[in-house]
């Protein structure tokens, strides 16, 4: 019995390093994807579309001029986090970008830490007021946020007083990034009357009222080192 049993046994187990290998190989391919085309990809712009990025000091010193010569035609940079916090490249990106013929925004971080009137002023006070800018945005996230979770009631009162003073302040409509982690603790999208900001990779998104669509935060763009997110601006229906 143990000698009928011998025989299959090598014969399965070149089936199993087969098997084994050609996993391999599609992990191997699938990394090469992900790694070397994803980077790299940009999706087909519909009419009234750009493509654009957006910064913050995590992007170090960017050679505007480079990315300009890209196929970028817009840059959102961040200016403000909290209460307190400024960006320590917004201004040298400010005024990069502009140098570069870029039209340029700025957003905000929002925390849930304070009061939506005192980053609103905040915000007010650093970014400098040019009425060629894009639209204020606002940045709404769980990651990187404070350690308070205050109610949701509590979230939208705060998060209306910021809008309604950055609105008043600039007369123009402030366009709010909602991350998932943030829309599933604190529903927003649908009570706000606001242009949205959505990531959804690779994919279109899927909801209606959207003005600019995150497609990677993996892109590699001239005059930038390392990884900065790749952003979609369609025309204001």
């Amino acid at each position: 019995m143990a000698e009928t049993g011998a025989g299959p046994r090598p014969r399965r187990r070149r089936w199993v390093w087969v098997a084994g290998g050609v996993v391999g190989l599609i992990g191997v391919v699938a990394a090469l994807l992900w790694f070397v085309w994803l980077p790299e990809y940009r999706p087909g712009l519909k009419r009234g579309e750009r493509y654009g990025i957006d910064v913050s000091h995590h992007q170090g010193d960017i050679a505007w001029g480079r990315v300009a010569g890209d196929d970028i035609d817009f840059a959102y940079l961040k200016a403000t986090e909290g209460g307190d916090l400024t960006d320590a490249l917004f201004r040298a990106n400010w005024d990069g970008a502009a140098a570069a013929g870029l039209d340029r925004g700025a957003y905000h971080f929002f925390t849930l830490c304070t009061p939506g009137e005192a980053q609103a002023r905040h915000f007010l006070e650093v970014v400098p007021d040019d009425a060629d800018a894009l639209p204020p945005a606002v940045d709404l996230e769980i990651a990187g946020n404070c350690s308070d979770r205050p109610d949701n009631e509590t979230v939208q009162s705060e998060l209306r007083q910021f809008l309604d003073l950055i609105e008043a302040e600039t007369r123009q409509q402030v366009t709010v990034y909602v991350g998932d982690d943030f829309e599933r603790r604190y529903p927003v999208r649908e009570t706000l009357d606001q242009p949205i900001w959505h990531r959804r990779i690779l994919l279109r998104p899927d909801i209606e009222g959207w003005l600019i669509w995150q497609v990677t935060g993996s892109a590699h763009v001239e005059g930038i080192s390392g990884d900065v997110d790749l952003d979609v601006m369609r025309a204001p229906s």
